[in-house]
């Protein structure tokens, strides 16, 4: 069905503001899990500093409720892989080399359920922001959530050309998703303060002028509550 103008709102982001219909908008959650975001996960045992993954959790969550509210269909990435390591790839590949977390399944079993094998509480949602009926959870095990998956497949299925995008890493794997999303030609939206990057604050700096100057909007979430809002039903 064709969206009326009811469904329409425009957003103030960088570099311009950006005019998008509802009916046609989902709302991407990348990896917002406990490996990532609570202590005791991988990243926390790894020696990250996961306080920019802690901030993004209250906005994340009214986004998602507010975006609920008003239709807009809410997808979550899952990031992770099976027990027995049979959908990782090949162990001579380069994200297996490069990879922190694949090393510490091999050689630390008894720290599988912190990390991000499926089944266990590291790779579990978090609990605020827990998957309801109706929302969409894709399982990955890249970095970019097309590869692999069937993202583009869902997309298709329900007519989506907006991505909203929040969760973490924001210079991982948001980023490699949001980048080929814009190949893609969706029209993808980042909320700064709804993204938390691994590493230090450039990094999250580097992310928001990648995007901002190439690769799509930057708005936050007080300015995304406020356009969505326009929306009365």
């Amino acid at each position: 069905m064709e969206a009326g103008p009811k469904h329409t709102i425009t957003i103030k982001a960088e570099p311009e503001p950006i005019t998008i219909d509802l009916l046609k908008t989902a709302v991407i959650v990348v990896d917002m899990q406990n490996a990532f975001v609570r202590k005791g996960g991988y990243l926390d045992l790894t020696g990250n500093d996961i306080s920019a993954c802690e901030k993004i959790i209250a906005p994340c969550q009214k986004i998602i409720t507010k975006a609920r509210q008003k239709g807009v269909k809410i997808i979550y990435f899952q990031m992770g892989c099976s027990p027995d390591l049979s959908d990782i790839g090949p162990a001579d590949a380069p994200r297996a080399i490069k990879s922190k977390g694949l090393d510490l399944i091999r050689q630390r079993p008894e720290l599988k359920d912190k990390l991000y094998v499926y089944g266990t509480w590291g790779a579990e949602i978090i609990e605020e922001l827990r998957p309801q009926q109706g929302d969409i959870t894709i399982k990955k095990q890249r970095y970019d959530g097309f590869i692999g998956t069937n993202l583009e497949l869902t997309l298709m299925t329900f007519g989506i050309k907006y991505l909203i995008f929040m969760g973490t890493a924001s210079n991982i794997c948001v980023e490699s998703t949001l980048r080929h999303a814009f190949l893609l030609d969706y029209f993808p939206i980042l909320v700064s303060d709804a993204v938390g990057q691994k590493g230090p604050s450039m990094m999250q700096e580097a992310t928001i002028s990648n995007v901002q100057s190439t690769f799509g909007w930057v708005t936050d979430s007080v300015r995304l509550i406020k356009a969505i809002n326009q929306i009365k039903a």
